[in-house]
């Protein structure tokens, strides 16, 4: 399970490491695409086949869910981590993202996500203060 939030930085080449806690979970590889808010999604490959077979289950006929698999999938690219646990960030995520230099890598439970540091700071600080009623006000959440 992807838990914690952890800093690390681009290199020149648009690679990050990965955290240390991660790499065992994408050891056999892992799945990157844009994630709904500005972030990218990390998923080890059996999620990804996961997440994929549910996606596949939409319904082809509403035009909102083709565009949404068009983005999802021609946006994804699958990468392995290196010796040294790092995987590099295409360019077209990294744009999507808002990526430079600094980076935040959050766990999402499933899957992985990284975030521009900055928007990261500016999604925390937007939910922080209303975490409880973020539970509180949906019903799809468990408690």
């Amino acid at each position: 399970m992807f838990l914690g939030e952890y800093q690390h930085s681009l290199d020149a080449k648009g690679r990050i490491i990965l955290p240390s806690k991660f790499r065992g979970l994408l050891a056999d590889g892992c799945v990157l695409t844009r994630g709904l808010d500005k972030c990218l999604a990390v998923y080890p490959p059996q999620e990804w086949e996961s997440v994929s077979a549910r996606l596949r289950e939409s319904s082809q006929s509403n035009r909102q869910v083709r565009d949404f698999l068009r983005i999802w999938y021609a946006s994804a690219v699958e990468e392995e981590p290196d010796k040294q646990g790092r995987i590099t960030v295409p360019e077209h995520l990294r744009e999507y993202a808002g990526l430079e230099r600094e980076v935040t890598v959050t766990g999402r439970g499933e899957f992985a996500e990284i975030w521009s540091r900055t928007a990261w700071a500016q999604r925390l600080s937007e939910g922080l203060p209303n975490y409880a009623d973020l539970s509180e006000s949906n019903p799809d959440l468990p408690f």
